[in-house]
């Protein structure tokens, strides 16, 4: 059977017949470059796999990069004069078939001698596996959550009935149009929406789309064991080891420089990308033409563009506007209806934003608040917080997470990195009265130990220990927003023979799309789809995992949502009893009975 694409020059495979092969050099490869807009997770993985399986020629490869640093999303660093800042953090599962075929072939920041980043990874979570022993508290610091989705049979029946509704009648609509008030009120909603990122008002396809791509994920959610963390930061642990292999292997890196357009010509039948429109600090025009055989990768709009940084003093200042990648894609996007439709997603930063600051606890006057609530000391390397920790009690949905420390590698020992972040920045506080994109670093650790369960007449003094930095970020859920077949280009647009789009703005080419955005495992997606197309490499892409298609997961993650309660079939008792004669003694009913449905 033939997996369905939007182009038949991929092929979406299972299993690891392909991904075992090592690939043939493509036919003209030696002919090629390869130019890559943006350094995030996307750009670089594209890199790779020029490289890795397009054997391309390093020194062929050019990223532009209009920062001084590259990882895109994926930061995580020490800031001489502020302190430690990461903006935000990736979730990771099993099922990341790009990433781990991507990352087991890359040595390890950490071990590059023995192991490989996937192998280190794998260690680090077999060892240390990862699980949260409280996920949302209440009443400062007050355990609230019994490790259930306490949903009851008709919330539980409103979820089924919701991702069977068609991809195509999902289209414009928010995740309030479809789910009820019960529903957006439950602890499953709190977990959900703070897990990754949801508001009510974004797009309930992605939301769709999220329930079905993680469906063997269901039962490790309410304790958070379905995820897996890096043992450092993510900058540490996976971007500088990319970067690494790519310099190796002769990649040049720019920074500095600001990609302001790419031209195209367009025919009926080829669209070829003919020019790179760019400047440099100085505003040189260091503009770059193009042939079918300059190969160009376009990372088009940002979750993190216009970050606005804050310290212990001052608050992040809201950047609103939609410059940068953001006006790149709009520069683009005007040549051709088929690039997409980026206002759809950067036009409305009230609902895009939401902020985050990295605390640091300097001593251990705060950590020992932290230890009543993970049950776990927050030294010595291993599983602290599992994952988030809600306060659903707090007025911006403050959640925070403390990661293995320390979690950078030049850390002082006695130090604990905690990162915050509340999805409503337009609400006073609760210890602090006012809206946290109002907020000092300073205020915003004073209200983060209010949830923890720091006695108000202490705040004050243990505020002191800490030292903060908040950032703003308009635009970091906005490939959430509501949107239609069309709004995103295609990673490889109809008949393009030389440029390609990487990122969460991009739609991957699997028919249907069943991938997720703000995930790493989508950047890298739409990194191996373009460079197989466009270089010809003959192995195929994995599928996006299939779990929504296996009975099994399908039923587990039925009773999971019952927390156990086997579900309420609702027939009438002689239609019970002949169903049960029918299913006794097959394999059906062992089925069943094994995950609790009879």
């Amino acid at each position: 059977m033939k997996l369905k694409t939007h182009d038949d020059r991929l092929t979406l495979t299972n299993g690891n017949y392909h991904s075992l092969v090592k690939s043939r050099k493509p036919k003209g490869i030696e002919d090629k470059t390869a130019t890559i807009i943006g350094t995030g997770i996307a750009g670089l993985a594209a890199g790779c796999f020029l490289i890795k399986d397009a054997h391309m020629d390093g020194s062929k490869i050019t990223f532009l990069e209009q920062l001084d640093i590259p990882g895109g999303s994926l930061d995580g660093i020490y800031k001489k004069n502020l302190g430690y800042i990461a903006r935000g953090g990736r979730e990771m599962g099993h099922h990341f078939e790009v990433l781990w075929d991507l990352f087991s072939g890359i040595p390890s920041a950490e071990d590059p001698e023995n192991m490989s980043i996937l192998d280190y990874y794998f260690y680090t979570n077999l060892d240390d596996p990862n699980y949260s022993n409280c996920r949302i508290t209440k009443n400062q610091g007050e355990r609230h959550d019994n490790g259930k989705f306490n949903l009851g049979q008709d919330l539980a029946k409103e979820l089924a009935a919701f991702v069977n509704i068609p991809d195509v009648e999902l289209q414009d609509k928010a995740i309030e149009d479809i789910f009820s008030e019960e529903l957006l009120n439950t602890d499953f909603w709190t977990f959900w929406r703070t897990m990754f990122a949801f508001e009510n008002w974004h797009s309930a396809l992605e939301m769709k789309l999220y329930m079905n791509r993680f469906i063997h994920h269901v039962g490790g959610l309410p304790d958070l064991s379905a995820l897996q963390f890096s043992r450092y930061d993510q900058y540490t642990s996976f971007v500088l080891p990319m970067i690494k292999y790519l310099k190796d292997h002769g990649a040049k890196f720019e920074y500095g420089v600001t990609v302001e357009n790419v031209q195209f010509s367009i025919s009926d039948n080829k669209k070829v990308a003919t020019k790179i429109e760019a400047v440099d600090t100085k505003g040189k025009d260091i503009s770059i033409d193009l042939t079918e055989n300059d190969l160009v990768f376009i990372t088009n709009g940002s979750m993190t563009e216009n970050s606005g940084y804050g310290d212990d003093d001052t608050p992040a200042p809201f950047n609103k506007e939609a410059t940068g990648s953001w006006e790149l894609w709009k520069n683009i996007a005007a040549q051709c209806d088929e690039f997409g439709h980026p206002e759809v997603f950067c036009s409305d930063v009230e609902k895009s934003n939401w902020e985050s600051c990295t605390v640091t606890c300097h001593d251990e006057s705060v950590p020992k608040y932290i230890e009543k609530i993970t049950k776990r000391t927050p030294y010595g390397g291993r599983t602290v917080t599992g994952g988030i920790v809600t306060a659903v009690d707090s007025s911006w949905l403050m959640s925070w997470t403390i990661n293995r420390q320390g979690q950078y590698m030049e850390q002082p020992e006695k130090d604990v990195v905690v990162w915050v972040y509340g999805l409503f920045s337009d609400t006073p506080g609760d210890y602090i009265k006012k809206p946290m994109r109002d907020c000092t670093g300073k205020e915003i650790t004073k209200e983060w130990l209010y949830h923890i369960g720091v006695p108000e007449g202490e705040i004050e003094k243990l505020a002191e220990t800490c030292s903060a930095v908040p950032v703003m970020m308009p635009f970091i859920t906005s490939q959430f927003m509501p949107r239609s077949f069309g709004d995103r280009p295609y990673v490889v647009p109809k008949n393009a023979m030389n440029f390609a789009f990487l990122g969460q703005y991009a739609e991957t080419l699997d028919d249907p799309n069943r991938d997720t955005i703000f995930t790493t495992e989508y950047s890298g997606r739409t990194a191996m789809e373009a460079v197989y197309v466009l270089t010809g490499v003959e192995k195929g892409v994995p599928e996006v995992y299939a779990s929504r298609y296996d009975v099994r997961y399908l039923l587990n993650a039925g009773s999971s949502l019952l927390d156990g309660e086997k579900p309420d079939l609702d027939l009438p008792p002689p239609v019970r009893r002949k169903i049960m004669k029918q299913l006794a003694g097959t394999e059906v009913e062992l089925l069943l009975k094994e995950y609790n449905i009879i």
